[in-house]
């Protein structure tokens, strides 16, 4: 059996470049699109080496949990706006010295071929170690159930309720952050927004728009909003906020 590393893209620099990469192909390509995204996401590398967890077999980086620490008082209702909101929340308080309490667990990915081997559930892990070695109280996600790409055109807040009959999720993601004590929160409405032309977004999706309307995408957990009156494509993602005991 291969042992595997735990280290971070902080305490071995020289693969960063190689998990940046080899994870950005586990993702749908308009998701590499976000502005929030692009704004944020190496400035909260650079403020939170130490949660940028990497998995690394033989060499190679075979899966990747990342967070962010922010300040939250555990009511619902104070939740950040999602993905797009926790990223600019965490590295705005970070850069003006606000204490963070809280890990917002950003994104946890398993290279293609490693799938079912425990290595999504060993990367959370780690990840929530450190962020008691921080002294961090609470742990949140906001979760991007990938079976609800099949699903587009039912809420979230249907979604969130479809159970097997074992009492877990339907969703494999959300199950694996169940089994490791996680619960459901909220929907987290406007979680990742996505603009672009129409243009780029037939690029993104490889699928043409002939005219304005919604359009089921590929890999999409919600409807794009197609205007070809003003060239635009507005595509916002819901996702699922869960919280780790």
């Amino acid at each position: 059996m291969p042992t595997t590393e735990i280290t971070t893209t902080s305490e071995r620099p020289d693969l960063y470049q190689q998990a940046k990469d080899a994870l950005r192909d586990v993702w749908p390509a308009f998701v590499l699109h976000d502005p929030f995204s692009k704004t944020y996401r190496r400035r909260a590398t650079t403020c939170f080496p130490r949660f940028d967890v990497l998995l690394v077999r033989d060499g190679e980086v075979v899966a990747n949990a990342a967070g962010v620490a922010l300040r939250w008082d555990g009511d619902v209702d104070t939740l950040p706006a999602g993905y797009d909101g926790a990223l600019e929340q965490a590295v705005t308080e970070h850069e003006a010295s606000v204490a963070p309490d809280t890990l917002c667990i950003m994104v946890a990915t398993v290279l293609p071929g490693h799938a079912g081997r425990g290595l999504a559930g060993a990367a959370l892990t780690a990840l929530r170690e450190r962020a008691a070695e921080a002294g961090l109280r609470r742990v949140i996600a906001p979760v991007r159930p990938a079976l609800k790409a099949r699903y587009p055109l039912t809420s979230m807040e249907d979604f969130a309720g479809w159970t097997r009959d074992d009492g877990l999720h339907l969703d494999p993601w959300i199950r694996t952050h169940q089994r490791l004590g996680a619960r459901v929160l909220a929907p987290a409405p406007r979680s990742m927004v996505v603009p672009g032309t129409v243009a780029q977004w037939e690029q993104w999706a490889a699928m043409a728009f002939p005219q304005t309307g919604r359009y089921v995408v590929p890999d999409a957990l919600d409807p794009v909003e197609i205007d070809r009156e003003r060239d635009q494509g507005l595509y916002a993602e819901t996702n699922l906020w869960m919280r780790h005991q």
